[in-house]
C-alpha cells in the first residue's frame, strides 16, 4: 500500500520501520497521518515476522506534534473540541505503542515537540542525535502536555523537572535528556544511523517473547506491590520457560554457539 504522509516498510530480518514523512512541516500530525499510521500498525500486527518497530522522522526533525492548521476550525466555524481529537487519535496511538508485544525503538533525528515529544517518550527505548531537542510546547498555546506527557514525564525525570519543562516550554537538549533519564542515549549525529541500526538489528535477533514480557512487567510495576510483582514474575517465568526461544537459548549456551531465536 502507498502512503502520502508516512513511509512504512519491513526488512527481511523483521525490522518494521515507520517514518513520519511530512518534512516540510517537521512531520507534524494531520488527520491523514494519524489514519495512515493506524493502518500501518494494523498491517504490522498482522505480520508474524516482525520482531521490532523503529519509529523515526524524515528530514531535519522527528515530529513537531499537531499541525495546528489541520484542526484550527471545525466545520461551520465552531471551536474544535481538542479533547475529541486527543481521544480519537493521540490516546489510541500511545496506548497501542505501549502495548505492542515487540520492542519499540524511537530514533529522534531532530526536534521533537509537543505531542511529538511525548510520542517519542512512549517508545520503549529512545535514541537521539545530540543535536535533537525535546520541547513541551503546549505551554506556549495554553494547553497541557497530552499524549501521555503529564503521566510519563514525572515518572522519568521527577516532578520538579517535569513541572519546569512543561510550564516553561524550554527545550531540553538530547544530552540533557539522557543525563536526566528521559531518554536512553544521545549519540553524535554522524553515528546516529549506524547506532540505531545496530540496536534494532539486535532486537530482530533477540527472544521476542521474553522482551515483550519484560516490557509489560516493567511498565506495569508501578501499580503493583512487591508481593504482587513477585507473583507475576513467577507466572511469567513459568510461561516463558515453556517457549521455543528459551529452549534454544539454553541449547546454544550449552553448545557454545550463537542462538537463533524465532520469537516463539
Amino acid at each position: 500500500m502507498s502512503y502520502e504522509t508516512i513511509i512504512f516498510d519491513v526488512s527481511a530480518e523483521g525490522v518494521a520501520t515507520l517514518t513520519l514523512s511530512r518534512p516540510d512541516r517537521l512531520n507534524s500530525f494531520t488527520v491523514q497521518m494519524h489514519e495512515e499510521v493506524r493502518e500501518a500498525l494494523d498491517r504490522l500486527e498482522a505480520m508474524s515476522n516482525v520482531r521490532v518497530l523503529l519509529l523515526t522522522g524524515a528530514g531535519r526533525g522527528f515530529c513537531a506534534g499537531q499541525d495546528l492548521s489541520d484542526r484550527a476550525v471545525a466545520p461551520g466555524g465552531d471551536t474544535v473540541d481538542l479533547g475529541d481529537s486527543v481521544e480519537r487519535f493521540y490516546n489510541p496511538l500511545i496506548r497501542r505503542l505501549v502495548a505492542l508485544p515487540i520492542p519499540v525503538v524511537c530514533a529522534v533525528n531532530g526536534v521533537a515537540a509537543g505531542a511529538g515529544a511525548n510520542l517519542a517518550l512512549a517508545a520503549d527505548i529512545v535514541i537521539a542525535t545530540r543535536s535533537a531537542n525535546f520541547i513541551q510546547s503546549f505551554a506556549n498555546i495554553g494547553l497541557i502536555p497530552d499524549s501521555g506527557g503529564t503521566w510519563i514525564l514525572p515518572r522519568l525525570i521527577g516532578q520538579a523537572r517535569a513541572l519546569a519543562i512543561a510550564m516553561t516550554g524550554i527545550p531540553v537538549t538530547a544530552e540533557q535528556a539522557e543525563a536526566w533519564g528521559m531518554i536512553w542515549r544521545a549519540v553524535p549525529d554522524e553515528d546516529f544511523t549506524a547506532e540505531t541500526q545496530k540496536l534494532v538489528s539486535g532486537f530482530a535477533k533477540a527472544p521476542t517473547l521474553g522482551l515483550a514480557a519484560t516490557k509489560t512487567l516493567i511498565r506495569e510495576s508501578g501499580a503493583h506491590s512487591l508481593d504482587e510483582e513477585l507473583d507475576l514474575q513467577r507466572a511469567t517465568m513459568s510461561r516463558l520457560g515453556r517457549t521455543a526461544d528459551y529452549a534454544e537459548g539454553v541449547a546454544a549456551f550449552l553448545n557454545k554457539r550463537t542462538p537463533v531465536f524465532q520469537g516463539r
